[in-house]
């Protein structure tokens, strides 16, 4: 992908709106990475190219629960360009505005014009995947809750804001043997400015997938809480296997909703017509959780975001739960 030909591309793993995403080798080493492609011969793949890279550049320290970044390489015609961390953000940023934006070469459509984003490379696919491969397992489930919680707790105190959490953007990797979740695509990610508390950000445009979002992102008025909210939706679902297909993909997804004949509305959505509407947790089997776990539920999805846990509070809670820990046997 580079003149000196520092990757290549093995196979594609993935495809969205906005980007591929290929299964590539490190020329070098061997090693595997992922490697993302996203087109910026328009405004909008252009924006959702640099929230992404803002994001992951912008933390400072890596996480083990969060896709790391190797390097992000602009390309216009046949000239690549590594966009190294060490720029100040205003120098890269005009950089990518001016070429992806107002440079007539990237709308001429003779004139390749992309941004590709190298990371780690995760060998156990997507976590919706993962999970509908394998038989219910309460440790498996008790082990990625913690591990989201602290990832998404480790973006909050880096005034990231994901926006877009759900069980396809969440990876798995057996580098170390047991199943380590990453949470990816930052492209609808917000990075908050300062250094306060990110829960006092407020942000206005509405984005996501509908059966993750919560009730005020609907409405237009929402702060890093909607991330608690989505989480809440993936917990329930993973634990009691709660599951909809997809009405584009028709992919089985993991995701929690409620069910008016036929129709299958957005827990957020079904929330804002309702308020008072109280949810039935567990949904299947009363004996699928334990009422610490029903109640930390609860409290994710509460209606009213002043009432809902932020990150932090989720990380201290989720460790605190009884459910899926090994019982330790009494010495007689």
């Amino acid at each position: 992908m580079a003149t000196e030909a520092k990757y290549s591309i093995i196979r594609e793993v993935g495809r969205g709106s906005y980007g591929v995403v290929y299964e590539a080798i490190v020329n070098q080493t061997r090693s595997k990475v992922a490697v993302k492609r996203m087109h910026c011969n328009v405004p909008e793949n252009v924006e959702l190219a640099l929230q992404e890279f803002w994001a992951l550049q912008s933390i400072q320290r890596q996480h083990e629960n969060v896709i790391q970044l190797e390097e992000c390489i602009l390309q216009n015609g046949q000239v690549f360009q590594p966009i190294s961390h060490r720029y100040r953000k205003s120098d890269s940023h005009l950089l990518l505005i001016e070429t992806c934006l107002k440079g007539r070469r990237c709308m001429d459509p003779k004139s390749a014009c992309f941004l590709w984003f190298v990371m780690e490379f995760c060998d156990g696919g997507n976590m919706n995947e993962y999970l509908l491969s394998r038989s219910p397992d309460a440790q498996l489930n008790n082990s990625f809750m913690r591990q989201l919680s602290s990832a998404v707790a480790f973006l909050h105190r880096n005034q990231i804001v994901h926006r877009d959490l759900k069980s396809d953007n969440i990876l798995i990797s057996h580098r170390r043997g047991s199943p380590i979740v990453k949470v990816a695509d930052f492209g609808l990610s917000k990075v908050c400015q300062g250094k306060g508390n990110v829960n006092l950000h407020r942000f206005s445009s509405a984005c996501g997938s509908n059966f993750y979002m919560a009730p005020e992102v609907w409405e237009g008025h929402y702060t890093a809480k909607a991330d608690i909210f989505a989480l809440g939706i993936i917990f329930w679902a993973m634990v009691e296997r709660i599951t909809f297909r997809d009405g584009d993909t028709e992919k089985e997804l993991l995701g929690t909703y409620i069910c008016q004949g036929k129709e299958l509305i957005p827990l957020g959505e079904a929330l804002l017509e309702n308020p008072n509407m109280k949810l039935q947790i567990p949904l299947k089997n009363k004996k699928s959780m334990p009422d610490d776990l029903c109640k930390l539920l609860h409290d994710m999805l509460a209606f009213n975001p002043k009432e809902r846990l932020d990150a932090f509070q989720l990380e201290v809670r989720i460790r605190q739960i009884s459910y899926g820990k090994k019982r330790q046997r009494s010495v007689s």
